[in-house]
């Protein structure tokens, strides 16, 4: 059996999702709006939480369609406070259609999401080399650089602790465990486009903390 990072281990979702997406350099812009969603209606909760509900957030969401969710209305907004399978908070429905609009403006302004946030690291990944799980914390300067500039243009629920847990899942960081096999493996992913990956002591957070 491959070692994998022990967060991962307590559920097959979070194996699959560890296996399969978690810090694979991601560059579509929809798909990102994806886990902004997603990261922001996970504040105060579990990621296996998140990724249990993840089907149903896609269906009542309209596949994350930005174009689409911020055109949202009294009735779609009354229409996902009935949907069971998904989190009813007020607040997080409503920060979802503003980070739709706050979403197409940035894009607009700025050519695309991906380029904007990759900016932050250069267009290339920054590779940690955490020993243990325990060695990684919550937020880093670069995630609070990023919260900021975030609300500045109108973001919400967009913490240091969600952008740093966003920029771990779309790959901005590699932050699998050295003994982690995903570790290599992403590692030996990243294209030449993108440049030497260039390694960090910034500590980030996982799936398996909270996000407030």
């Amino acid at each position: 059996m491959p070692e994998r990072c022990p967060w991962s281990e307590s559920h097959p979702l979070l194996c699959k999702y560890h296996d399969t997406e978690w810090g694979i350099p991601l560059h579509d812009d929809l798909k990102l709006f994806e886990f902004l969603v997603l990261e922001a209606f996970q504040a105060g909760l579990s990621w296996l939480t998140i990724l249990k509900k993840r089907d149903s957030f896609r269906e009542a969401f309209h596949s994350f369609d930005p174009d689409r969710i911020a055109r949202y209305g009294n009735d779609d907004f009354n229409r996902l406070l009935r949907t069971e399978g998904i989190i009813r908070n007020r607040q997080k429905i409503t920060a979802a259609v503003d980070n739709a609009s706050a979403f197409l403006d940035l894009r607009e302004k700025e050519g695309s999401f991906a380029s904007w946030m990759w900016s932050f690291v250069d267009g290339v990944p920054i590779v940690n080399c955490w020993k243990a799980g325990v060695d990684i914390p919550a937020e880093t300067e670069l995630s609070r650089k990023m919260s900021g500039e975030l609300r500045s243009r109108g973001f919400r629920f967009v913490g240091p602790v969600i952008c740093y847990s966003h920029m771990q899942a779309v790959g901005v960081v590699n932050d699998h465990l050295v003994s982690c096999f995903r570790h290599g493996e992403v590692l030996a992913g990243y294209g030449s486009s993108s440049g030497s990956p260039s390694s960090s002591n910034e500590r980030s957070s996982t799936p398996a903390r909270d996000s407030m």
